[in-house]
């Protein structure tokens, strides 16, 4: 007969920590004992000389050797080792105390990721003052530049749902690399929900941190995380556009919205096809929403209902279904026979598109292929190539206006 996998994984980074994990493990097995939940615990030795890997292991832990350098890579070394569909990562010097494990447990389907934290109501953290500070100053930098709507990013005690961390290919390999999971995560659409949590003191022992060494790789992947951010395909990419600490880049994305509503004549029965974030899809709540990118999806359907993954060019609605159609997808005349179809005679017809003959847009374009490192260039169009393409498939064209004299916006009507 074959052992039940467990349900439950908890990965302990330890690096001579023999005297906390002979506290540690047996609290463990109580706590999961009273939850009656199969657990494994892996415990990461980063090279202990203390009998921290023989402490384990008489404790029923399974012992794995990491191979990369880091607290980076000791997570790295135990996501690989856990068997089960969630996974629990926390410290092995008793600052996350086990109980706590009973509220992730209960909370596990709320989200695909849990944290532990210290910052949001309910929260506390027992820790000396510099260290509150340089804790504080970490998470309010880190959540104010990338726009995260999250108050404790450098939290270690997390549960994860183990299908999202297989696609992560992480580069950071100390403490910064909670972040990086954390923003990847993010980034792909998934919900993250912060939990309350009060922090305890550490046990025996003295911490790894090293101030000024693990400073520099924050700032390093701070700057990393802030260009991933800005990358098309993060879930949320439209509204943070909108919210962009580049003033041009946001006023842009602010007035592309106000130039695509002005010109729906209704806003009932309207679709937005190629929806992403953007303000638009809220300012029409009873609007259906559509796009292609699955991480876009993710975000939006924890905010609002009525969506549809689709690309543009073939969408799963009768004929007729619309009297208004905002369209976002590259301009094609697939997209645009697809937009005539689903809308209904005399419906409006809302699009956008750069306009290269424009001198503004060519400047634009180069100017965010450089901050924004997945902006490739556009597909090249115009005024006159797309008036042309809205009259080929049966589209009049009532209104034209620029946003930054760059991008047009045209109203058309079938």
């Amino acid at each position: 007969m074959s052992t039940p996998l467990p349900e439950v994984s908890v990965v302990v980074p330890a690096l001579n920590e023999r005297e906390n994990l002979e506290l540690l493990l047996p609290a463990l097995h109580d706590t999961f004992s009273r939850l009656g939940v199969r657990a494994e615990v892996i415990v990461v030795d980063g090279g202990s000389r203390d009998g921290t890997a023989e402490a384990a292991r008489t404790q029923g832990a399974t012992v794995v050797q990491q191979q990369e350098r880091g607290y980076g890579g000791a997570l790295i070394a135990g996501f690989a080792a856990a068997r089960a569909p969630f996974v629990i990562t926390m410290d092995a010097d008793l600052s996350h105390r086990p109980l706590f494990i009973q509220e992730f447990w209960a909370r596990r389907h709320d989200a695909h990721m849990l944290i532990a934290s210290r910052y949001i109501p309910g929260g506390t953290a027992e820790m000396g003052r510099f260290r509150r500070l340089l804790s504080r100053v970490l998470n309010v930098v880190y959540s104010r530049v990338l726009v995260l709507p999250l108050q404790d990013l450098s939290s270690g005690f997390r549960m994860y749902r183990r299908d999202i961390l297989a696609d992560l290919r992480l580069r950071s390999r100390d403490f910064d690399v909670l972040e990086e999971i954390l923003i990847k995560i993010y980034n792909q659409g998934w919900r993250i929900l912060e939990v309350p949590f009060r922090y305890m003191p550490r046990g025996a022992g003295r911490s790894h941190a090293r101030l000024i060494k693990f400073g520099w790789a924050y700032l390093k992947t701070l700057a990393r995380m802030l260009r991933l951010r800005h990358t098309r395909d993060a879930g949320d990419y439209d509204l943070l556009a909108s919210r962009s600490l580049i003033p041009m880049l946001r006023y842009w994305h602010r007035s592309r919205t106000r130039t695509l509503l002005s010109l729906l004549e209704d806003r009932r029965g309207v679709l937005n096809a190629g929806c992403g974030s953007s303000h638009a899809i809220f300012e029409l709540p009873d609007a259906v929403g559509s796009d292609s990118v699955p991480s876009k999806l993710r975000w939006l359907s924890q905010r609002r209902e009525r969506l549809v993954q689709a690309s543009g060019a073939v969408l799963p609605f009768r004929d007729s279904s619309f009297s208004s159609v905002i369209c976002s997808e590259e301009i094609s005349s697939p997209v645009l026979a697809e937009m005539r179809r689903v809308l209904r005679p005399g419906g409006v017809l809302v699009v956008n598109a750069p306009d290269h003959s424009r001198r503004a847009w060519r400047w634009f374009e180069r100017t965010f292929i450089k901050i924004v490192p997945d902006r490739r260039p556009t597909r090249e169009s115009t005024v006159d190539q797309v008036t042309g393409l809205l009259r080929k498939e049966g589209f009049i064209l009532a209104e034209c206006r620029y946003v930054l004299r760059s991008e047009m916006v045209l109203k058309a009507r079938k």
